[in-house]
């Protein structure tokens, strides 16, 4: 199947993306592994566990998988684990049903998570829609707050000018008053009037963030724990770059990036690629194409799209430098792993 490799990236759509829609639509995927896995979810208790405790060990082995990984090997088993899920609260009561429908719904979110990264907004949106209409039924007030937030995020990525603010002003209204998750929705927010172009109300809500950071230390939510000094600072740049003020951002990514905690190894990826995007709109093309390649290496090991499209653009900005031996390097080598990844995803 011949296509344009960068022209495709240039849609928005990830090679990811790709791979998921020949697969079909987001309805469970028959493998043939859920009944094993749901055997072994009710054998839990013949260690000294339960059902539920093991699963909640399962979603955070996944979590760490796909932090190493990549989103592709986590995805199959996500999904598997939302069946076995439901297959279970068929014959559960009380507080394990309940604690039932609550792990379905954080299997949701990180679904919908996988796909973001895979770039498919699509099936991103419509996991998380099912995971907001699952924490209703929980009645867990910060977990819909974090899918409301979650959803401003997906906007953002998506450039969604009309929805981004709505969403993230709509999780504010969901949060407790001075809360991690009011500053998460609120950071989200920021990015969203950049997008529109609003650079006052967009370093006005920084800001906020930034003064509000000490006080959710405390917060005894789950959610939102990677919100730092750092988080904020990559969406400052983010939003930077979006107004056009692509030296500013640069800087902000480098310095968010160089105090990033350990672990964050796809993110870094992202970042490093917006970095190297801001340099190219700043006129600083060899160290642009030097940071891509960093942020390739990230690309190739994890299969972020989310890495690959902020490269698909990185590629197009250095077309006036082409000729510049860095920049060639970088041109060559996105261009070698897109055939790899094409044929990969297509096959």
């Amino acid at each position: 199947m011949a296509l344009d490799r960068r022209a495709l990236l240039r849609t928005g759509v990830g090679l990811g993306a790709v791979a998921a829609v020949g697969a079909g639509s987001p309805a469970f995927a028959d493998t043939g592994s859920v009944p094993g896995l749901v055997r072994k979810a009710r054998a839990a208790s013949a260690y000294g566990s339960t059902p539920v405790e093991h699963l909640r060990r399962t979603r955070r082995l996944l979590i760490d998988n796909d932090n190493l990984l990549g989103p592709r090997h986590a995805l199959q088993p996500v999904r598997d684990h939302i069946q076995v899920i439901q297959e279970l609260r068929r014959e559960a009561k009380g507080a394990d049903r309940r604690d039932l429908m609550e792990l379905q719904t954080q299997y949701g979110e990180f679904l919908s998570w996988l796909y973001q990264d895979l770039g498919n907004p699509k099936a991103a949106s419509y996991w998380l829609d099912r995971a907001m209409q699952w924490s209703q039924t929980v009645g867990d007030t910060d977990l819909s707050t974090y899918v409301m937030a979650r959803k401003a995020q997906l906007a953002g990525d998506t450039a969604d000018l009309v929805d981004v603010v709505d969403l993230a002003e709509a999780a504010q209204r969901m949060a407790r008053p001075r809360s991690r998750l009011a500053a998460v929705a609120r950071t989200y927010e920021a990015y969203g009037h950049a997008l529109r172009g609003d650079a006052v109300e967009s370093e006005r809500a920084i800001d906020d963030v930034r003064n509000a950071l000490d006080g959710t230390v405390s917060d005894p939510t789950p959610w939102g724990v990677w919100l730092n000094a750092s988080y904020v600072e990559i969406h400052r740049a983010q939003g930077l770059e979006a107004l056009g003020k692509h030296a500013q951002a640069a800087d902000g990514f480098a310095t968010a990036i160089r105090v990033m905690p350990e672990g964050y190894h796809r993110d870094r990826g992202v970042y490093m690629a917006r970095q190297a995007v801001a340099l190219a709109g700043a006129r600083a093309p060899e160290q642009a194409a030097t940071i891509g390649m960093h942020a390739l290496t990230v690309a190739e090991d994890t299969g972020s799209a989310r890495i690959t499209s902020e490269l698909a653009r990185l590629d197009e900005a250095l077309v006036p430098w082409q000729r510049v031996p860095e920049v060639g390097e970088f041109r060559a080598a996105f261009d070698s792993i897109l055939v790899h990844e094409t044929e990969t995803d297509l096959t």
